[in-house]
């Protein structure tokens, strides 16, 4: 199943698909290591859901919810 990672649940694991956005927010995701085949979990939201906490290749990263709207995701079960 695909959804954005702006939708995941805390503790929820999937596999980057795809990245959108504009060019600012594609080449700083990028940059970030958030690219297609990438295995990501949610770590974290804040109460009010931005920002949100991520693992990715080892490391945390936070994102702003306008950056997790972009990324698309392969859901893991």
């Amino acid at each position: 199943m695909e959804k954005t990672l702006d939708l995941f649940t805390v503790g929820e694991t999937g596999v980057v698909k795809r990245v959108g956005g504009e060019g600012k927010i594609k080449r700083r995701l990028f940059d970030m290591g958030i690219t297609p085949g990438a295995e990501v979990m949610l770590r974290k939201k804040a109460p009010l859901g931005d920002p949100i906490e991520i693992t990715l290749r080892g490391y945390e990263l936070s994102l702003r919810k306008t950056e997790a709207v972009c990324v698309t995701m392969e859901v893991k079960e």
